[in-house]
């Protein structure tokens, strides 16, 4: 049931190809340093930051991972804006920022260093290193599905596209060109995705048209159905929900992944730095309305476009012709399917490939030209996470690991070199880590267990290490070890519904404990990365010698010089735009209870 896109699409597509490359060929001239390539030479104004913080998360989590959950969890879906973004976007920028900015750190892992020494540098260095490029390779991974699907290309051909582009404008332009091309993928995704979900709730009868269809309360609220587990389709109860993913998951990738951390330290100031995330949570609140709604229609709609039941047509994964996206589907999303071209089962049910949910809409009801519209929506997303990954990936491995560990005596112009290099082998791994992500059928499933991972034993250590002034270097670094260790124990002993032991856990042997979904199995993954490290490092810092209060000024909280606000008028003031984004949130919680 593939769509036939027209030469207006294919014009569209093209001219977007064109203007990204465009940026990167433009701004290479002025890439002169390393500083120039890996931070912009800090010169970017605040609403551009702003917009860069909030499109560098605009990759294939964002756009098809949220749109996969909301078909197979509903309305729920949006607590991973409005308690698992947004709260952790107000705290980097009114109490985070001016550590980070202020201390005139590179990037997150010399941070680390300045902080508390070089061997928890190290470890973070290379764990995010690790997570960046698998990051970039589940964007690599939902674009190539979404050519194959829509466009009948070669899925290894599409993502070998995909990955020249990206490296070209990176390559060229580093950070700069990033951050620009954020900023139109942005505007290109919102224009994508309005008339999208309009199309589509005029199609159901809007909000209480798609709630009657749904006819699963449960799909339609945040937190009504939140105080047992086994009430809502996520699987998660309150607890979980509040301690993995609002506190843990949350804080743990906002405040401390430098993807995102890296487009605010590129601002022109220290006020600006600390104004852009506030300034991208003001878009974030809205986003569920643009990516969750298409994946819960999709799952209630059907399609004149497509074939009766048990009709071959087609959609190729391969050599194999896949069947009617009704045998065995979910309205307009299909199973997922085998290399011979036959549903795939679990635990007795037909797996459905909720991947899937968003593209279907932009084959349901997009017609010539908006067609094209609607792909360079997506496609847009999927570069912009690969080229977020991309430019923090250069610059840590340039800095943390390359400078720190092998050669920390070159100049300047050999590390702006290797910032290039890496941005070459750097998409080499994502090209194979694209290749796991197929393991999955809902890529935000997989996004949340590398977080679990890296991001909620980081997030215990910056939150002693910056509020506790007794935190040393060595309990940070075993933390981050034991929060690591704990996180791999807790899923090699724990499985999802209807899964087998693998890359979805239970590897270690007996299993002490099934979750509902691989959601909440995710959450408290998190969760018990986050006390590991958490507990470790308060003890070993109690152990062991902590630096002097001399050295730690501009890195504790308690020594830090407060940013002084007076002069500024009140929409310039980071506090007063955080006050008016949490009254907001509220709000929008009540809404939806």
């Amino acid at each position: 049931m593939r769509p036939e896109p027209h030469l207006i699409d294919y014009t569209i597509i093209l001219l977007y190809f064109v203007f990204v490359l465009g940026i990167g060929f433009v701004l290479k001239k002025y890439m002169k340093t390393s500083a120039d390539f890996f931070l912009s030479g800090r010169s970017i104004p605040a609403w551009i930051a702003g917009l860069a913080f909030l499109s560098a998360n605009l990759g294939a989590q964002e756009v098809i991972g949220m749109g996969a959950s909301g078909a197979k969890y509903g309305i729920s879906t949006s607590h991973f804006y409005w308690i698992g973004a947004v709260p952790a976007m107000l705290f980097v920028g009114i109490f985070m920022m001016p550590f980070y900015y202020g201390s005139r750190a590179r990037s997150v892992p010399e941070y680390l260093k300045l902080r508390f020494d070089e061997k928890t540098r190290g470890f973070n260095a290379i764990s995010f290193a690790v997570m960046t490029v698998f990051s970039s390779g589940v964007s690599m991974y939902a674009m190539g599905k979404l050519l194959q699907l829509l466009l009948g290309w070669n899925f290894t051909a599409a993502i070998l596209i995909s990955a020249l582009i990206v490296l070209a404008y990176t390559f060229l332009g580093g950070l700069t060109s990033a951050i620009y091309n954020e900023v139109l993928q942005f505007f290109l995704i919102v224009m994508g995705f309005i008339p999208l979900v309009y199309l589509g709730l005029r199609d159901v009868g809007g909000w209480d048209g798609l709630k009657t269809r749904i006819a699963n309360d449960a799909m339609v609220h945040s937190w009504k159905y939140m105080g047992h587990a086994s009430e809502n389709p996520m699987g998660v109860e309150w607890f979980g929900m509040l301690m993995g993913l609002a506190f843990v998951l949350s804080f743990g990738y906002w405040c401390t992944d430098f993807l995102v951390v890296q487009r605010a330290m590129a601002a022109d100031s220290m006020t600006a730095a600390r104004r852009t995330p506030v300034i991208a949570a003001f878009p974030k609140m809205i986003f569920p309305f643009l990516v969750i709604l298409p994946g819960m229609i999709a799952g209630v709609v059907t399609s004149s476009k497509m074939q009766d039941p048990g009709a071959k047509q087609s959609v190729v994964t391969g050599t194999a012709t896949q069947p009617s996206f009704f045998t065995g589907g979910k309205g307009i999303i299909p199973p997922k399917y085998d290399a011979a071209g036959t549903p795939v089962k679990a635990d007795g049910k037909v797996v459905l490939d909720y991947d899937l949910a968003t593209p279907m809409m932009l084959v349901r009801y997009f017609p010539s030209g908006l067609l094209g519209l609607g792909l360079c929506a997506l496609i847009a997303s999927f570069m912009s996470g690969m080229a977020g990954n991309t430019t923090a990936f250069n610059t840590v491995w340039t800095y943390d690991i390359y400078q720190s560990y092998i050669n920390k005596t070159a100049s300047d112009q050999h590390y702006l070199w290797m910032g290039r290099a890496s941005t070459v082998f750097g998409l080499a791994i994502s090209l194979m880590a694209a290749f796991v992500a197929k393991e999955f059928n809902n890529i935000l499933d997989v996004l949340q267990l590398v977080f679990a991972f890296v991001n909620a034993p980081l997030f215990a250590t910056f939150m002693l290490g910056m509020f506790w002034k007794r935190t040393t270097g060595h309990g940070a670094f075993w933390g981050l070890l034991g929060g690591t260790a704990a996180a791999a124990a807790h899923y090699g002993l724990t499985l999802p519904a209807g899964a087998v032991w693998g890359v979805k856990g239970g590897y270690l042997g007996p299993i002490l404990h099934v979750y509902p979904s691989e959601m909440a199995q995710n959450f408290w993954t998190a969760i018990f990365a986050w006390v590991g490290c958490f507990t470790l490092t308060v003890v070993i810092s109690l152990l062991t010698t902590p630096r002097p209060e001399g050295e730690l000024k501009g890195l504790v909280y308690s020594l830090t010089a407060k940013p002084e606000e007076g002069g500024l008028k009140w929409h310039q003031k980071p506090a007063t735009l955080a006050l008016i984004v949490l009254v907001l949130l509220v709000g929008l919680n009540l809404i939806f209870w």
